[in-house]
């Protein structure tokens, strides 16, 4: 989907319970099936996604067609992308947010600065970016470990900054199963994620935007899906990656290839 998608505003506050069947939801656009990330192809499962706002909160939905519904991970934070998951990115130009959740609605979550935009005494140096927090690293991007690209990756931009112990205030998700958690005995038809983000918690991301946003402003966001395959006892590597934009290259983190998401009234 290389056209831009339109959020359209609402009126109303969402609930954020996994159901999809909100009225509210039944009147957003959904997109068409999310397609291979490095080829564009339709995706192995269908999945769909869907995005709405109102003056305080950002919505974001996706309904995952998966005959064996598995989670297995409950500690926050832990490596989502390990298991099958759903992942929502926010672009704020220097830097970026990352969302993942599994069918257990386990979230992890990192905030990324470019390196190039951290500055002593900036607009990034403050307590809740902490570069000296143990759990503040630099990352050069997915896949990009070898050879030139060992130490700084293959972005023009370099190295970011990786805050592992970051939360999103005010962040809520849920999951709804249509089937049976980690039991293969039948076939489940999928599950559903729900995301409310306050507009108020995006003030890193905003970039000199409206937050709320005005009608006609743009962002991008990258809205992803990684599913697990074990073929013959064996896992699949990489994990099959299913986006609403292609990207042409297996790596996620490139915020200049992800979903431009028009805000409408």
């Amino acid at each position: 989907m290389k056209q831009p998608y339109s959020a359209r505003k609402i009126d109303e506050s969402l609930p954020i319970n996994g159901d999809l069947d909100k009225p509210v939801w039944q009147q957003a656009a959904w997109s068409p099936r999310f397609v291979d990330m490095v080829t564009g192809a339709p995706g192995l499962y269908n999945t769909q996604s869907a995005i709405l706002w109102n003056q305080t909160h950002l919505y974001v939905a996706f309904r995952a067609e998966e005959p064996f519904v598995e989670a297995h991970q409950t500690e926050r934070d832990s490596i989502i992308f390990l298991e099958n998951d759903l992942e929502l990115f926010i672009d704020g130009g220097d830097c970026y947010y990352e969302l993942e959740v599994n069918a257990r609605n386990t979230v992890y979550e990192v905030f990324f600065i470019w390196k190039d935009a951290y500055q002593r005494g900036g607009r990034f140096d403050v307590p809740e970016f902490d570069v000296f927090h143990p759990q503040a690293v630099t990352f050069g991007g997915d896949y990009d470990r070898s050879g030139a690209s060992f130490w700084y990756g293959t972005h023009p931009r370099g190295l970011r900054w990786a805050f592992l112990n970051y939360d999103l205030p005010g962040l809520q998700t849920a999951v709804q199963i249509d089937g049976t958690l980690n039991d293969n005995r039948d076939i489940d038809l999928g599950w559903t994620l729900e995301i409310g983000i306050p507009w108020a918690s995006l003030t890193h991301l905003a970039n000199g935007r409206s937050l709320p946003p005005q009608p006609g402003d743009r962002w991008r966001m990258f809205l992803g899906r990684f599913q697990k395959l074990v073929v013959s006892g064996k896992e699949v590597q990489p994990h099959p990656a299913m986006v609403l934009s292609p990207h042409g290259i297996y790596d996620t983190h490139l915020p200049e290839r992800w979903t431009e998401v028009v805000f409408t009234s």
